[in-house]
């Protein structure tokens, strides 16, 4: 029987490689973290398809197009959304999309009338994203992320490389501003999520995203009247999700 790795373990090695390699280029983490990690359990990435998702899929497009995407279904996405998830896989030649579900007995139980989010949309997030995302990440040792410090007052310290229970949690962008996103999509011709051209800066699920406006911060549109910055899937707590799946 396969022994899992203990949290204790994968933080001194979150802390080693923050160390030695988090200052080192994105792509560069990215490789290394795939050649590290795809021999001690697996490694895959996170991705949203949203407004800024295309640089760090390149990335690992470049190092394995066959390396494990992990998508969210929430039911709640974007038709836009969609299009530009299956349209960009095939523009990377990313092979190994995998589509992620809340359980429907959660849905069925927490939220049959899809309107859960006007009244808790923690809870909503909870049933829609944390849970599948535990379930997604649980085979692997590690993952990628695309999030950036900038992005939010939540996130403004985060390390490169960060443990989530027994698991490493992998942000290869996290020094990077928006014009360093908007130079490297412009000098790889990336395909933009559609709904950038609309003001909509960050992009989750359609009930809960606004455009942003003149001034605001990027994630500004996001469960706009709530006192909600996260959806949860970065947040402490999914690693006790992620022990128990």
């Amino acid at each position: 029987m396969a022994v899992k790795p203990k949290p204790l373990d994968a933080e001194i090695e979150a802390i080693e490689l923050d160390a030695r390699y988090g200052h080192l280029e994105a792509e560069a983490i990215v490789e290394l973290a795939v050649e590290r990690f795809r021999a001690e359990g697996g490694i895959a990435t996170v991705s949203s398809f949203g407004a800024d998702s295309a640089v760090l899929l390149h990335m690992v497009a470049n190092v394995d197009k066959s390396l494990p995407v992990l998508f969210l279904d929430t039911g709640q996405h974007f038709g836009e959304t969609i299009e530009y998830r299956d349209q960009l896989a095939e523009d990377l030649g990313l092979s190994n999309l995998i589509i992620v579900h809340p359980l429907p007995v959660a849905l069925a139980e927490h939220d049959p009338r899809n309107d859960l989010h006007k009244s808790d949309p923690d809870s909503c997030c909870e049933i829609r994203k944390v849970e599948p995302m535990a379930r997604a990440v649980q085979p692997y040792a590690a993952w990628f992320t695309g999030r950036k410090r900038h992005q939010s007052q939540t996130r403004s310290q985060m390390p490169v490389f960060e443990t989530v229970g027994p698991r490493i949690r992998i942000n290869p962008l996290a020094r990077w501003t928006t014009a360093d996103q908007a130079a490297y999509m412009r000098a790889h011709d990336l395909r933009e999520n559609p709904l950038v051209a609309f003001g909509y800066l960050s992009i989750g699920c359609f009930p809960c995203t606004q455009p942003v406006k003149p001034g605001e911060d990027e994630r500004s549109g996001r469960w706009a009247g709530f006192s909600k910055t996260e959806c949860g899937i970065h947040l402490p707590g999914l690693e006790t999700l992620t022990n128990a799946a």
